[in-house]
């Protein structure tokens, strides 16, 4: 029986829109969905609802939870990735709550910014013994990464890890229809091109009907910039840049340089920036865990639409040979963004086929576009450096050449921040040295 394994299975509402979107695949009816976490609570609950889902659906995959995870992995050919190493305690806030004390805002930390560099760092040494697994028990399968920080634990998985390895991300699929909606545009017979890096690709091309849409769209942008809503800070990045990002404002309020200030408060509610944001996520998720669990295992009867995830339609494509376009996080090898450095990991454009994932050339990004990736690609890089050697000065380095990091703290005070840290997080991160 083919295999398709869930690390993370205890995330059971991401469990069941990527699974449950595998049970619609007739191709795949003759696999084991194995599923494992280190939550055994949430992992019975992941399988209680498969299993309805499953006699929903009508469909014949087979549910088996594992409580080891490399018999887990044992002959898969796809491995999903959806694990949060640390979680909210002790580690999120940790990431929130230090930085803090040195005047260190932050809205979500968990891709760019001093929380996204901790968070690589305690990410990277879990998924290296997954690799470490794979390469023993499953060595020709395909890993679909899930898992923040994006860019930085791809690039460990495939060049550190040695497996064939894709990123996922929501940011690419739901871009152009959540601009469109928020400007009253209508999404049918749109055409786009969007390449960059994860969280910060750029929507290069927008056409509807063989008409550049850019110019209706930055006309609209630019009227409703009048009076607040939630996506200042992207607006202000297409006013000021010429094109519009894929995540959403509140990450990309910290991945530059502009826009959190404590010399300038005022750009806060400017902007419309939602401080603290992930931290109150997590509560609120906590706070309604119980109800949540409570409506989607307890019932007797559990539905399911298609969702427009990655991940089953990558699947379908790679076993039936039937082609599926998606934007996926890779290296970029041979300079597919070729003013981008080949040791980063982009988001572009990839055809997936029974040959697997190929990336597609896209050549240079504009100018000042690649200038604002490679500000976050040089963290990523020392970040990896740092996760890999071992050596603190990496470490201290990838906190310093950070857009907004350095761009309030004092050199000595960006040290001074990663060794409290590093102490804070204890046995949760590597000895470095």
């Amino acid at each position: 029986m083919d295999k398709i394994t869930f690390i993370g299975a205890g995330s059971t509402v991401f469990a069941k829109n990527i699974l449950g979107d595998c049970m619609f695949i007739p191709a795949l009816q003759h696999f084991e969905f194995a599923l494992f976490d280190i939550d055994e609570q949430r992992l019975k609950d992941s399988e209680t609802l498969l299993n309805k889902l499953k006699h929903t659906t009508n469909s014949r995959v087979h549910i088996a939870p594992y409580r080891d995870r490399k018999e887990a992995l044992r002959g898969s050919k796809y491995v999903i990735n959806a694990i949060q190493v640390g979680g909210y305690e002790p580690c999120t806030i940790t990431d929130f709550e230090i930085p803090k004390k040195y005047g260190l805002r932050q809205t979500i930390g968990d891709t760019a910014g001093i929380g996204g560099i901790f968070r690589t760092l305690r990410t990277a040494p879990v998924l290296l013994d997954i690799a470490n697994d794979m390469q023993e028990v499953c060595p020709d399968a395909w890993f679909f990464n899930y898992t923040n920080p994006m860019a930085a634990l791809t690039k460990i998985m495939k060049e550190e890890g040695g497996v064939k390895t894709v990123g996922l991300c929501h940011s690419v699929q739901s871009c152009v229809p959540q601009l469109l909606d928020s400007l009253d545009l209508s999404t049918e017979n749109v055409q786009s091109t969007i390449a960059g890096i994860n969280h910060m690709a750029w929507l290069l091309e927008i056409h509807q009907n063989g008409e550049d849409l850019y110019p209706e769209i930055k006309q609209r942008a630019a009227e409703k910039q009048q009076h607040p809503h939630q996506d200042m800070v992207r607006f202000e990045l297409m006013q000021r840049f010429g094109y519009y990002v894929t995540e959403s404002s509140e990450h990309n309020a910290e991945y530059h340089p502009y826009f959190i200030k404590s010399q300038y408060p005022e750009l806060i509610d400017r902007y419309n920036i939602p401080l603290d944001e992930y931290p109150r996520r997590c509560v609120e998720q906590i706070n309604n865990w119980k109800a949540v669990r409570s409506q989607l295992v307890q019932e007797q009867t559990v539905t399911h639409e298609r969702t427009d995830e990655y991940a089953a339609g990558m699947i379908e494509a790679m076993e039936t040979d039937t082609p599926f376009r998606i934007g996926g996080n890779v290296m970029n090898t041979g300079g597919l963004i070729s003013n981008l450095p080949e040791k980063a990991c982009v988001e572009v454009p990839c055809l997936i086929d029974g040959n697997g994932v190929r990336p597609t050339y896209v050549g240079p990004l504009p100018e000042q576009l690649a200038a604002l990736n490679r500000t976050n690609i040089n963290t990523q890089l020392l970040t990896v450096e740092a996760a890999v050697s071992g050596k603190k000065e990496h470490l201290y380095q990838a906190a310093m050449l950070d857009p907004h990091t350095a761009a309030e703290l004092s050199i000595d005070d960006i040290i001074s921040l990663c060794d409290d840290l590093i102490e804070a997080h204890g046995s949760w991160l590597p000895v470095f040295y």
